[in-house]
């Protein structure tokens, strides 16, 4: 997956945000205001870190040599994935996605509702 393919897709998600908070690296995206997805866009490969359930981010880290702890970030509930061809696309947009789930679920109620009421399928 190359960074436009992957920042396209992060992007499209409902109500994702991009943001430079940190200076120019890394872009940050966010939903309601949270974060969801950290992507290093001049790493070579590319690296992204993206939230998970404790339990899941630990399997995914002895299933995968290119998955570690989120680069600091909580090693709990982040990982950072290399996007060293190890991983197919599908299992990249799969994390991504459950990360985006995670925190649109831990969303209040009124921020869901907002989303929901902007045209955005959540």
């Amino acid at each position: 997956m190359d960074l436009e393919t992957l920042r396209a897709y992060v992007l499209s998600l409902p109500g994702a945000v991009a943001t430079y908070p940190f200076g120019p690296q890394p872009l940050v995206v966010k939903v309601g205001g949270k974060i969801f997805a950290l992507l290093a866009e001049d790493s070579v490969p590319l690296q992204i870190s993206l939230k998970c359930e404790p339990a899941h981010a630990q399997f995914v880290r002895e299933s995968f040599e290119a998955v570690r702890p989120g680069y600091h970030l909580n090693k709990e509930h982040w990982n950072t994935i290399t996007l060293d061809g190890s991983i197919p696309a599908e299992g990249i947009r799969a994390m991504i996605d459950e990360s985006y789930q995670l925190v649109v679920g831990a969303l209040s109620r009124a921020v869901r509702q907002r989303l929901k009421q902007d045209g955005e399928a959540v």
